[in-house]
């Protein structure tokens, strides 16, 4: 990743700007993008939102290595037989990849079709992620926007039977990726997206979501089993009457991530859902922000997140809901909870609530324990080996995240991993 700091001379940020202005329809966004990064620099660990995670590795010159794992997670999602898209350090795979040819939507790549003067996604290529940047400076996803040549296109004008799943795999040990999807659901219409894998040692990704009338965007990710990539991922959104959206987050290993979602709820009556379950073990940094604004009147959103961490791991989870005035009986939830499973771990929460509007059901909270003690030893007296009482309360713990995913299917697919990892770390 290019390091840009407000100490950048003119020349210099003349030079890089030119760099972005050559990229046909997305040409202004990217601009835009730029001017906002070239004006606040990249993130530091004395911004607001970043003092409980330093971004200094995500924002280095320098990529640090990241050892490969022996197994590329390509078919955790094949019982849903799903349409496979597959990035191989970034790079589009035609190779590894199913034919972009689904019924219901297009695919197009960003890659293909960037140089042309005009297309649809004009309208809403780096659209939300600006609107993201009104409430809270987001300026790895601004820098994003501006230089990122690879990601899907994707527009959805019916009912997808099939689920679409990205798969990111990582083979280069430095790799650094920048990732930009962008994704239209058509009122009525309906989409699950998949996501899996590392990606690269670095990675910086945007997935920018417009759910129209009636439409749903379910969204289940599970971050690789890569022990020392670094990410930093980002979702951006706007949801119209009616309409659905729904995103679980599945992380186990890696050095340092941050996700990122900003969701505006701009029509009546509709739903968001953000949910994450992580299990986070020594050297392992794990970082939530999320940012809901309510629009509407009748809305709901729920944000779950639940983190099990060990031998000194670090969770963060940073959480806010605004309610604007004219959003009466909007109902919102969040809750954020950790199992600390030694002394050394530690999970530092920041949840908010901001309200303007009188009629509304809003509710956070947040907590931090151990294992239950009585809990434990019910189970060893009967039996049960200490590692697996353990896991077994951890499952338990998790729980509820898991149970935001509405498909039977796929909610086994991510116990079952769950499991797995959980029976390798004993």
């Amino acid at each position: 990743m290019m390091e840009m700091s407000k100490h950048n001379t003119d020349a210099e940020l003349e030079v890089k700007k030119s760099t972005v202005l050559n990229s046909g329809w997305s040409a202004k966004a990217r601009s835009d993008a730029f001017d906002r990064i070239a004006k606040s620099g990249l993130p530091t660990a004395r911004d607001e939102y970043w003092k409980y995670t330093n971004p200094k590795t995500l924002t280095n010159k320098i990529v640090e290595k990241a050892s490969l794992v022996t197994e590329h997670e390509s078919d955790i999602f094949k019982s849903v037989r799903p349409l496979k898209i597959v990035f191989v350090d970034g790079k589009f795979s035609p190779e590894k990849s199913d034919k972009l040819m689904l019924s219901g939507l297009s695919i197009e790549r960003l890659d293909t079709i960037k140089k042309l003067d005009l297309h649809w996604a004009k309208e809403l290529y780096g659209r939300y992620e600006k609107l993201g940047q009104l409430s809270v400076s987001r300026p790895l996803a601004a820098y994003n926007t501006a230089y990122a040549n690879e990601g899907l296109i994707i527009h959805v004008t019916d009912r997808v039977e099939r689920p679409i799943n990205i798969i990111y795999e990582h083979e280069n040990e430095y790799s650094d990726v920048i990732l930009h999807h962008v994704i239209k659901i058509d009122s009525n219409a309906e989409l699950t997206l998949l996501e899996s894998g590392a990606a690269a040692a670095r990675l910086n990704q945007v997935l920018e979501v417009e759910v129209n009338e009636d439409a749903k965007f379910n969204h289940i990710r599970v971050l690789g089993r890569d022990h020392e990539r670094r990410a930093a991922t980002h979702i951006f959104g706007e949801l119209s009457r009616c309409s659905i959206f729904k995103s679980f987050t599945l992380t186990v290993n890696g050095i340092l991530t941050r996700n990122e979602c900003f969701l505006n709820i701009a029509g009546d009556d509709a739903m968001a859902h953000i949910s994450g379950a992580c299990v986070g073990d020594g050297d392992f940094h794990h970082d939530d922000t999320v940012f809901v604004t309510h629009d509407a009147v009748g809305s709901e959103s729920r944000q779950v997140f639940k983190k099990v961490l060990r031998n000194g791991a670090t969770g963060v989870f940073q959480g806010k809901i605004l309610v604007k005035p004219d959003a009466q009986k909007t109902d919102g939830y969040q809750i954020s909870q950790s199992l600390l499973l030694d002394d050394d771990s530690q999970f530092l929460a920041k949840p908010e609530l901001e309200i303007y509007a009188d009629d509304v059901a809003c509710s956070h909270g947040s907590t931090s324990g151990a294992i239950d003690e009585d809990a434990l030893f019910y189970l060893t007296s009967r039996g049960i080996s200490k590692p697996v009482a353990i896991d077994m309360l951890t499952m338990a713990f998790l729980a509820e995240a898991v149970d935001e995913i509405d498909n039977d299917n796929l909610k086994d697919v991510i116990l079952e991993l769950l499991s797995g990892w959980l029976e390798r770390r004993r």
